[in-house]
């Protein structure tokens, strides 16, 4: 087996560091002991960003992301999105663009040159605080899910409070889409508690539709 090489680490505010590794042409970005991404499974995060532009019945939509990863969900808006579309990356680690510029240049595919794109170093959830009626919709995929596991901070992101301010962060009609890597029951409820009409979906997480299974919530805004 060709050996894991640690090419970088990243500081991750008020969290633990993510360190970024190749194996041959494959790279995983690692918290700990917990692989948190794959450049070979891409499916799951590409249906969060294709399933999500499905459900929005606007032309040239403005999309915000939180946050980059390797990309996936990004190049995969892109290719769904006309030339009027907007897309508003917000990337906590700035390392994380640095990687892609860098040594995953060739896995970016230019996407954040795209003059469609606008990359933000910030939290989303203060972009999401400080925004009214601004997106067609939210993608968040910052985590392994509803539960903080890069960053306690994130568990904000899922609380009603950071619902409340997702959903006034929406124009009517827009939808806020949450990745996870499992089930939560509990963060079903607080989507519904919080006015939104919700489906959850459970997608691979291999583009060939092999490999675990993920979920998706889609929380529309009525």
């Amino acid at each position: 087996m060709v050996p894991r090489e640690l090419i970088d680490t990243a500081e991750v505010p008020g969290g633990d560091p993510l360190r970024l590794f190749r194996r041959g042409s494959d790279f995983m970005i690692v918290l700990d002991r917990n692989e948190l991404m794959n450049s070979r499974m891409s499916g799951s995060e590409e249906a969060l960003a294709e399933m999500t532009i499905d459900r929005l019945r606007v032309p040239a939509p403005h999309l915000l992301i939180g946050g980059y990863g390797m990309g996936f969900t990004l190049r995969a808006a892109l290719k769904r999105l006309d030339a009027d579309a907007r897309v508003t990356v917000s990337e906590l680690v700035p390392k994380i663009i640095d990687w892609a510029r860098g040594p995953m240049a060739a896995l970016a595919a230019g996407c954040l040159d795209d003059r469609r794109v606008d990359v933000v170093l910030d939290d989303v959830g203060a972009m999401i605080r400080h925004a009214r009626g601004s997106y067609d919709a939210i993608l968040l995929d910052v985590d392994n899910g509803p539960d903080g596991l890069t960053r306690p901070g994130n568990d904000g992101l899922y609380s009603m409070r950071g619902l409340a301010a997702a959903k006034a962060a929406l124009r009517t009609g827009g939808v806020l889409a949450v990745w996870s890597a499992a089930p939560d029951a509990a963060f079903t409820r607080r989507l519904r508690d919080a006015g939104f009409a919700v489906e959850e979906v459970g997608v691979k997480a291999r583009s060939n539709g092999k490999g675990p299974r993920h979920v998706i919530w889609f929380g529309t805004k009525r």
